[in-house]
C-alpha cells in the first residue's frame, strides 16, 4: 500500500488559500476538467485525494450529472469537503484509502491532482497508479495534475513562479517553500511519469495543461 500524506490542522484548514496562491490558473485548470471528460460513457468518477473537494465542486455543477466518489486520508480535509458537498446525493466521500472502496466498484473516470509528489518513487507511486488502475473500466479517462520536471527544469520554472506569485507574500516564507518543493518533494521528469503511467496500465499521457511547475495530464486506461 503506498504511504500518503495526510494534511491536518493550519494545513487543512488552510489548503484553499494555499493553493490559490501558489499554482497560477489552478481554478481555471479546474473549470477545464468537467469538459475535459464530457465524452465519457460512464458518468461515474472517482477523485483520489480529493482534499476539500474543489474539482468535485466542478462536477456537481457541470450540466451532465456524475456519480462521484471521493478519497482521501485527511479527517480535516475531508470534513471540509462534506461541508461544501452536503447538498449533493450524487457525492460520497471516503475518509481513507483506495482500498476502503468497495472492491467490485469500477469507475468510467478518475482524477488524480497534486497527490503524486508526496510519493517517493520507490514503488510507491507506481503502486498507487496502478491502484487507481484497477478502479477503472477499460477505456476511462484519467487526469493528474502534479509538479512535474527533471531538476534543472523544476529549477527554472521555481524562478518563474516566483514572478507569478501574488504581491504582499512574506519573503522568508517563499523561499522556505521553494526550497521546499526543489529538495524535499518527490517529483519526477515528463519520461519518468509516462513510464510509470505506462507500466500501471494507461496510455502514454498527453500533457495539455502546464503553469511554471505543474503539470496537467490526461490518459486513458489501456
Amino acid at each position: 500500500m503506498s504511504k500518503i500524506e495526510i494534511f491536518e490542522n493550519e494545513r487543512a484548514t488552510g489548503y484553499n488559500q494555499f493553493v490559490e496562491t501558489w499554482i497560477p490558473n489552478y481554478n481555471y485548470f479546474l473549470d477545464l476538467l468537467p469538459k475535459l471528460l464530457s465524452d465519457t460513457n460512464r458518468k461515474d468518477l472517482l477523485v483520489v485525494g480529493c482534499g476539500t473537494g474543489n474539482e468535485i465542486e466542478r462536477f456537481v455543477q457541470a450540466p451532465e450529472r456524475w456519480t462521484i466518489t471521493g478519497t482521501d486520508p485527511s479527517p480535516e480535509m475531508i470534513k471540509q469537503a462534506r461541508e461544501k458537498l452536503q447538498n449533493y446525493d450524487n457525492v460520497t466521500l471516503i475518509e481513507g484509502l483506495l482500498s476502503d472502496i468497495d472492491i467490485e466498484k469500477k469507475f468510467g473516470a478518475a482524477t488524480l491532482l497534486l497527490v503524486l509528489h508526496f510519493l517517493d518513487d520507490n514503488g510507491n507511486k507506481l503502486n498507487l497508479l496502478k491502484d487507481i488502475a484497477e478502479k477503472l473500466v477499460s477505456g476511462a479517462s484519467f487526469v493528474m495534475l502534479d509538479i512535474t520536471g527533471d531538476k534543472n527544469q523544476i529549477r527554472e520554472n521555481l524562478k518563474i513562479l516566483r514572478h507569478l506569485l501574488p504581491d504582499g507574500l512574506d519573503e522568508e516564507q517563499i523561499s522556505n517553500r521553494l526550497n521546499r518543493i526543489e529538495n524535499e518533494l518527490f517529483y519526477v521528469s515528463e519520461q519518468r511519469l509516462s513510464e510509470l503511467c505506462i507500466e500501471a496500465g494507461f496510455e502514454t499521457p498527453l500533457r495539455f495543461f502546464q503553469s511554471s511547475i505543474y503539470m496537467g495530464w490526461l490518459t486513458k486506461k489501456k
